[in-house]
């Protein structure tokens, strides 16, 4: 589909409206209208209250009310930064609604950014730092026959005033990212950020329900436990039942309360496991509670899905034999996925927040990004410390479409300090991320944070903060594995570009001569396209790029370290100097394309001692100039997402090249591999390799590979052959499966002619 400035525009308005609450059964809930202030201390009445959208942030109210012009174009950014150092007042009147005495009124608010202060009538009546854990308030007490309810904002937390960067976090739990990445601009989000309304509930009321399993050794039966947590239970009455997806009941569980906190527990035998999508179904039954007064009168009904799965992380094939001298210690970490009983080998991508104010994201915005993320072929996404832990709908819909979550505490690239206070917020931010997310089948396993084992950050696994991360992880959720940060001994981050500027080692060498564990951060840029670049970027600064303008700003230049994220220094070297926007932008997507599909393709090729490939990043949260994301803002596929999805098919044909740029009547060679991630035995097949140029096509060699066992590669034959006279800059290698065009490859390098004297040389024709 071709891609127009005005659907652009279009597309990214639509995403920075926020929707209403997801769906709910609204004759239990009292429609809020807030309205936001706002003053530059605590104790300071705001005298002027404009509209306020509910999720959302304290930065869009104002922007939409003051005619702010879009944060994205050019470098309004900055105009926005003022608003992180004020506090806010949300504020809602409302009606007391008629209540029965078995009735009460709860405010209830799923996430409040960052520390803020509740008033129901001018009374204080709650105050929290973190915006994690969900409120919960029992307002019926409080209640006039009219109501003004206030949250109060604080301004956003920080450790010093300068240097104005993600280390002013390292002392709260407030995702750092918001303070300033290589891709993400310095804003902020403050305000209330998650689904937050007004319910009527009886005064008997079940709060939460967890059910927990354990799976016996040969995974044929599930013992169930049910956890329920309430309020005025007692003297009620319970029916639990599980149904399979034609609705039949497998099991169940009823009887009468005695307590507010009660468990229960009962067994399903052969239960249909939950699988990532690619290696089966990722099954889910209906989980159906229901609380019944002594009159047999349904007071609540609550419905989850539960899938049953096993995951560890065991060690990697061969790891046990390092080290090989002495003094004999640990080997590396294991990082290993098994899911049932089966080792896998994970693909995927670093998932970052997909918008700088989440408030907006809505399930069908999760949705678009996560359908995208199944196509490529992703079985993992590796929720990155730096950025927040999402909302409900994400890991509902992670559930349904198979694919495993691999979920960082909001810890990044920061020494998070032994102390009291931070600690205290930290547990309780934890405590309620680790006790919402459980509940999912597609939590793969629980990571401490990003880079915290680093020069940067300075912690080790003494560190408090990790060693009480680790502590709740086994308290509550025992089932599910914990590593400390990512990476550790043994895996890899990096690297981020197609071409080392000192050493001009392309990435074909680097990872030609890697050995990991894991590659678990590795990045290649590329520029948006040019539809995009148009809608961010002055068209007086559009051509050509140049630091200290939007290009800047929109992180092309000194974003990083060198000439990143733009690089085009490297498209220059190998194409020469860009006659226009479009030829720089469609060779940037060339380099990252053939840059992503090497790095997948070789830690497929190095299984099973290599067991992960998740490259950075997947999106990005607002729309950049240049950027490693394969996905441009909101949700628009670069060149490089079709590459990679290609890389990551469960079986292809694949070819080890050793360099990018090549010279005409040179010796091309390449090692032929058939990549094999399926779960099941594959037959013999046929490769023939061709070399292309425009309307020159040439078969240089067929090759008959043997059956594969289920999950096993297969190494094949060097081919090699004289390139011969081509008129391009370029020539394409293309693995043909004979019967299976699915299993087709193609790559694209760079040709430079050869010349003597100014005059074209002539090679030696191939025999």
């Amino acid at each position: 589909m071709k891609l127009t400035m005005k659907s652009i525009i279009i597309c990214m308005a639509f995403f920075l409206i926020n929707n209403a609450l997801e769906a709910k059964d609204l004759n239990r809930y009292l429609e809020m209208k807030w309205e936001l202030g706002y003053a530059t201390a605590r104790e300071t009445i705001p005298d002027k209250w404009i509209p306020s959208t509910v999720p959302g942030a304290v930065q869009l109210d104002i922007a939409k009310a003051e005619k702010y012009a879009p944060y994205y174009y050019a470098e309004h950014w900055k105009d926005y930064l003022w608003m992180e150092d004020n506090y806010y007042s949300y504020r809602s009147t409302f009606k007391k609604p008629e209540l029965s005495l078995n009735e009460k009124l709860i405010f209830i608010s799923k996430g409040i950014d960052y520390q803020f202060e509740i008033y129901i009538n001018g009374e204080k009546i709650f105050a929290q730092e973190g915006m994690f854990t969900a409120v919960n308030l029992d307002l019926t007490e409080k209640l006039k026959e009219s109501n003004i309810l206030v949250v109060k904002i604080f301004p956003a937390p920080k450790l010093h005033s300068k240097p104005a960067d993600r280390t002013q976090a390292s002392h709260s739990v407030k995702p750092a990212v918001s303070y300033g990445w290589d891709w993400h601009p310095r804003l902020l989000p403050l305000g209330i950020w998650d689904d937050t309304y007004l319910e009527i509930q009886p005064t008997s009321f079940v709060n939460d329900i967890h059910v927990n399993y354990q799976l016996n050794n040969d995974l044929s039966k599930a013992d169930i436990s049910l956890e329920v947590n309430g309020s005025d239970l007692k003297g009620n009455h319970y029916q639990w039942s599980l149904k399979d997806k034609t609705g039949v009941v497998v099991a169940k569980s009823e009887g009468n309360i005695e307590s507010n906190d009660f468990k229960s527990a009962a067994a399903l035998d052969n239960p249909n496991l939950w699988w990532p999508h690619d290696n089966g179904e990722p099954y889910l039954y209906n989980s159906e509670f229901q609380l019944i007064d002594s009159f047999g009168k349904i007071l609540q009904t609550n419905t989850t899905k539960i899938g049953f799965r096993r995951v560890k992380l065991v060690m990697n094939s061969g790891a046990w034999s390092e080290p090989e001298g002495f003094p004999k210690t640990r080997s590396v970490p294991p990082i290993q996925f098994e899911i049932n009983g089966r080792k896998i080998f994970c693909k995927g991508s670093n998932w970052v927040n997909p918008e700088i104010f989440p408030g907006i994201m809505t399930r069908e915005r999760y949705k678009q990004l996560l359908t995208l993320a199944k196509e490529a072929n992703f079985n993992i996404l590796r929720v990155w410390g730096g950025g927040i832990v999402n909302k409900e709908s994400f890991f509902e819909l992670c559930d349904e479409m198979g694919i495993l979550v691999w979920q960082e505490f909001p810890l990044a690239c920061n020494n998070y300090p032994d102390d009291n206070q931070y600690l205290q917020i930290l547990k309780q931010e934890a405590s309620s991320i680790i006790n919402r997310v459980k509940k999912h089948p597609s939590l793969a396993f629980w990571c401490g944070g990003n880079e915290l084992f680093n020069n940067w950050s300075s912690m080790t696994d003494q560190s408090l903060a990790l060693r009480m991360l680790n502590s709740l992880c086994l308290e509550l959720d025992p089932s599910t594995p914990f590593i400390p940060t990512s990476p550790i001994m043994g895996m890899a981050h990096g690297h981020y570009v197609f071409r080392e500027w000192s050493t001009k080692e392309e990435v074909f060498q680097e990872m030609a001569r890697s050995k990991f564990t894991a590659y678990t951060e590795f990045g290649m840029p590329a520029p948006s396209s040019v539809e995009i670049l148009k809608t961010i970027i002055p068209k007086e600064e559009l051509w050509p790029p140049k630091p200290g303008t939007s290009w800047e700003s929109h992180h092309a230049y000194n974003a990083w370290v060198g000439n990143t994220w733009l690089c085009e220094d490297i498209i220059e070297d190998y194409f020469g100097k860009s006659d226009s926007l479009e030829q720089l932008v469609a060779n940037g997507q060339l380099l990252q394309g053939e840059g992503y599909k090497c790095i997948f393709e070789e830690a497929r090729r190095q299984k099973p001692y290599c067991a992960m490939a998740i490259n950075w990043c997947y999106s990005e949260p607002w729309p950049t100039a240049a950027n490693n994301s394969i996905v441009s803002y909101p949700n628009i596929p670069k060149p490089g997402y079709y590459a990679v999805k290609n890389a990551c098919r469960p079986v292809l044909a694949s070819a080890k090249l050793p360099k990018f740029k090549w010279t005409e009547g040179e010796t091309f060679y390449a090692d032929l591999w058939m990549l094999n991630d399926f779960h099941k035995d594959m037959p013999a097949g046929k490769v023939t390799i061709k070399i292309a140029s425009e309307a020159t096509t040439i078969t240089i060699l067929d090759w008959d590979y043997m059956p594969m066992s289920a999950n096993i590669n297969q190494a094949g034959p060097t081919v090699r052959y004289k390139l011969p006279a081509f008129k391009s800059d370029r020539f394409r290698i293309l693995l043909e499966v004979e019967g299976h065009p699915e299993y087709n490859s193609e790559y694209t390098l760079a040709y430079q002619p050869r010349t003597l004297k100014g005059k074209r040389f002539t090679p030696i024709m191939n025999q």
